[in-house]
């Protein structure tokens, strides 16, 4: 049986596949012509955030068995094309958990404490201590917007911190929100008390463009948007408003709707956003724990139908 990983994927999963008797075809984000030729003799496709597993793709692949995403979102597999050819698509959804939570709080600190602007200005010689006011995150409120794997996470750190936390989420789960002190609300009322949003929710057609104009107005002039978990939950253009008349105080932001984010793109302009190029999940332990759990998935899917 063979096996493509079409992304980069941590060498004890592929010493998993590869104890189990798979060949192990390596090719790394191929192109949709070049990833047409590869999946027409494969049982098994593994992917992360690229490349995208079209319909295309799959009817390209008589023998395909499962598609594994070696991360969270499935917003790159095409699942109802999977679904209706019998094929199953797997993932590994806690294993960035602790990484995606720890990059949220740390763009929290980046741009609370204007880390990326000091150190822009410290490399051009600059030594810009007056402009570099910040504010402490401890007796903060901060709103999480999807109380799930990521955002308990995030709870439980910036309760260490010792924040207040407020909570949204279509599906509240109360005994969690104890255990880390948080209070469910709705969405316009975390977004009205708040001092940091942060958004831990999948694209979904319910999320897609969540924080828009009206939203992003309800918030405090002196309020920062955190976002690590996909671009299209923010209205780019409206985000880009927000910041040139200044309802917020900044952001701090992971995903964006077009990624690559452009060469001169208006969002790189703002001295008081911190921008990371979707990397939440890019820890050692991470890409460790999400390999290893969708190669075991793999082989056990595949065992069971040989």
């Amino acid at each position: 049986m063979k096996v493509l990983v079409a992304a980069p994927l941590h060498e004890k999963a592929l010493n998993i596949l590869k104890d189990a008797g798979f060949e192990v075809i390596y090719e790394e984000y191929p192109e949709e012509n070049r990833l047409l030729e590869l999946v027409r003799d494969v049982e098994a496709i593994i992917v992360r955030s690229k490349p995208k597993i079209t319909r295309k793709v799959i009817e390209n692949a008589p023998k395909l068995k499962v598609i594994a995403r070696a991360g969270v979102g499935l917003d790159n597999i095409d699942v109802e094309a999977a679904k209706e050819k019998g094929i199953e698509v797997v993932n590994a959804p806690a294993a960035s958990s602790r990484s995606v939570a720890e990059l949220a709080v740390g763009l929290m600190f980046a741009v609370a404490r204007k880390i990326a602007y000091a150190d822009r200005k410290m490399r051009e010689g600059k030594w810009a201590k007056k402009e570099c006011m910040g504010i402490e995150l401890e007796g903060k409120t901060l709103g999480i917007i999807g109380f799930g794997r990521i955002g308990y996470q995030v709870a439980k750190i910036a309760r260490a911190l010792g924040m207040k936390l407020l909570l949204y989420d279509p599906y509240p789960n109360e005994e969690r929100a104890k255990e880390v002190g948080g209070k469910f609300v709705d969405l316009e009322t975390l977004l009205k008390e708040s001092d940091i949003v942060t958004i831990h929710v999948p694209l979904i057609p319910e999320t897609y463009h969540l924080i828009n104009e009206e939203r992003l107005r309800l918030m405090k002039r002196t309020a920062i948007l955190i976002n690590t978990s996909r671009g299209a939950v923010v209205d780019t253009q409206a985000l880009i408003k927000a910041l040139e008349e200044g309802w917020i105080a900044g952001a701090g932001l992971d995903v964006f709707e077009e990624e690559p984010l452009p060469e001169n793109h208006p969002l790189t302009k703002f001295d008081n956003v911190v921008l990371t190029p979707h990397i939440g999940a890019s820890t050692y332990e991470a890409q460790e724990r999400a390999g290893v759990e969708v190669a075991e998935k793999i082989v056990e899917i595949l065992k069971k139908s040989s």
